[in-house]
């Protein structure tokens, strides 16, 4: 049994963490070289860069901007603003995340999932939304700063899934109106079926032939580059492409069909502020409908808790996107939130709303053959050109194709792989997945998002509550013992089930068992209510006659115990072999029986 000074002194002297010192090494660290180059990627990437990537890049960024314009113009309406808010947002994003980003597959710009949740807040002013797309920056730009990118491992697989298909449905929901030429919006996903059913008597002719006809054809132009046969590397650009397909057919369509009559043949988006947006700082005030003057606090007020949630579901939903494309390296949650933050950030002053990484552009920029993020950069100046060139076509897109686009891209949505992986690995995860799903749904996304983080957390306290621990009964040399092993973080959620399980185990044997021994070696932490827990349970245990030991454990824990009580330090014992504990184990309930007796006949 060891015994040295140095040994005891770390029982009853507890560890601080050196603040100060760690405080003092992240000052030195900040501007040093390689503090810099984790900061700036592209310090890493740019000397390594190959003339012949560049060609790769210019295809992969002109693939994904073509894309980018057709959805930024779908994802401004679904946002409640003019079309020309959905351009705004493409382009500034993909020159920030040059500077700061880690993935090269990665677009960011505006989202069918962030469209629809600001659309719900801004009130149909785009004032609301700049400010939301600035504030969202600087919120996750701090986040990313302090290195909280590992509270992203709070939100599970199960949840983002189940969120993931609860925004589709509702995205998706939300377009068959428009897919039909319905007019009116309505919003949630009950909401939009039950506004779709009570007026399906408007449908329009023209629209519904074209919207289905347009979904048909870009579910079909998405299985070419599957296709066996013909020029595979054709039919890839060509499925690539489905989404400028539709917006071409859809504005030639509409051209044609509408000359010579002063009436459009389908419902369109209507006409689209030509030119670059002006630079400007976002705006601090504005005014509602009415004209009435709405203060900056005023305007905080109504967006209320989209100040939280909106940065919350941008950084889940570009993260998620960099794990999706990361091809095995380690995702940097906590840079990849600073490249967000900037984006966002410098995005408002280009009249943005709050922007993300978008799954379906990345994934389309992973299939163009991208090799840097060199490729957002072109996206961004093929955006700006449609800005000042093609604005007086895009008023010609009939809303029947821009919801035939949103209804196909939120069909691939959905992991469909996933929620059969999650049911076959493990049926009890299907509950935060149900949770989330069911609550994003009939509630909202915000609040669904946080029902599923809540469910799985009652997961996380039920196995804290029960901690590793195995208790029997065994007999050795004469002496009845209750030998149990301890094993992980014992926190105060534990202490009392840890305290109730070992006395109602004693108590069952009706007086039999004579030492309880806890086996405590691969115990990490214990806490002060469970040291608390501990010494009640030696009382308790003695009004039982029965004594307590425990054996071998970790240093860290056994000192929260004796610097709570002092005398609880001849209880701790440190032993090389299960014989010699025997040994010890026999000597200290020969001495408890001593004290009993001399007890037993003192009151005699």
């Amino acid at each position: 049994m060891f015994s040295c000074f140095g040994f005891t002194a770390e029982l009853y002297h507890e560890r601080l963490p050196n603040v100060c010192g760690a405080m003092g090494a992240k000052a030195r660290n900040c501007c040093s070289p390689a503090t810099v180059k984790h900061l700036f990627p592209i310090c890493d990437w740019l000397p390594k860069y190959k003339w012949n990537y560049l060609l790769a890049d210019f295809v992969a960024g002109l693939t994904v901007g073509l894309t980018a314009v057709t959805q930024g113009i779908a994802y401004g309406v679904m946002a409640g603003l003019p079309p020309v808010y959905g351009l705004y947002s493409s382009f500034m994003g993909g020159f920030i995340y040059i500077l700061f980003g880690t993935c090269k597959d990665i677009t960011v710009g505006a989202t069918a999932i962030m469209s629809m949740m600001v659309s719900t807040h801004i009130h149909k002013n785009p004032d609301y939304a700049v400010l939301l797309c600035f504030f969202s920056g600087c919120l996750i730009l701090l986040m990313g700063l302090l290195n909280l990118g590992v509270l992203m491992r709070f939100i599970s697989v199960p949840v983002t899934t189940g969120f993931t298909l609860a925004a589709a449905l509702t995205i998706g929901s939300g377009q068959v109106n428009n897919l039909f030429g319905i007019a009116g919006s309505s919003d949630g996903f009950l909401n939009s079926w039950i506004y779709f059913f009570s007026h399906i008597q408007h449908t329009r002719r023209n629209d519904a032939i074209l919207g289905c006809c347009t979904l048909a054809m870009l579910l079909l132009m998405r299985q070419l580059k599957d296709v066996p046969c013909g020029w595979r590397a054709v039919n890839k650009y060509l499925s690539l492409c489905r989404n400028v397909f539709a917006v071409f057919i859809g504005i030639l369509l509409c051209y044609l069909l509408s000359r010579g009559t002063n009436e459009m043949p389908f419902r369109i988006s209507g006409d689209i502020n030509a030119g670059l947006p002006p630079f400007r700082p976002p705006p601090f005030t504005t005014t509602d409908k009415e004209g009435n003057y709405v203060s900056f606090g005023g305007m905080l007020s109504n967006l209320g808790a989209s100040l939280i949630s909106i940065p919350l579901l941008s950084i889940l939903e570009s993260v998620a996107v960099a794990k999706a494309f990361s091809k095995g390296k380690i995702v940097d949650a906590s840079q990849e939130m600073i490249a967000l933050g900037f984006c966002n950030v410098f995005s408002s002053f280009f009249s943005s709303i709050p922007i993300t990484g978008s799954f379906s552009r990345s994934a389309l920029n992973n299939a163009s053959g991208v090799m840097t993020p060199l490729g957002g950069g072109f996206t961004g100046i093929l955006v700006l050109l449609s800005l000042a060139c093609l604005t007086s076509t895009f008023a010609y897109i009939p809303k029947a194709t821009l919801a035939a686009i949103i209804i196909s891209a939120m069909i691939f949505m959905v992991e469909y792989e996933t929620i059969t992986e999650i049911w076959r690995a493990k049926k009890r995860d299907m509950l935060p997945f149900m949770a989330t799903t069911l609550s994003c749904l009939f509630w909202s996304l915000e609040y669904g998002m946080l029902v599923g983080v809540v469910v799985n957390m009652f997961f996380i306290l039920q196995k804290s509550m029960t901690p590793q621990f195995q208790l029997e009964t065994q007999k050795h040399n004469g002496l009845v013992i209750a030998l149990g092993e301890l094993k992980g973080n014992v926190d105060y959620t534990a202490a009392e089930y840890l305290k109730t399980a070992i006395v109602e185990h004693v108590t069952e044997q009706q007086g039999a068992i004579a030492l309880v021994i806890i086996k405590g070696s691969e115990i990490n932490s214990i806490d002060a209510t469970v040291a608390l827990n501990l010494v009640s349970l030696r009382e308790d245990l003695r009004l039982l006659q029965c004594e307590l030991i425990f054996s071998n454990w970790q240093l860290a824990a056994a000192g929260v115990v004796c610097r709570l009580q002092n005398k609880m330090r001849c209880i701790f014992k440190f032993t090389k072999s299960f014989e010699e504990l025997m040994e010890i184990a026999i000597a200290v309930v020969a001495g408890s029986s001593t004290i009993v007796q001399i007890a037993s006949e003192s009151s005699k």
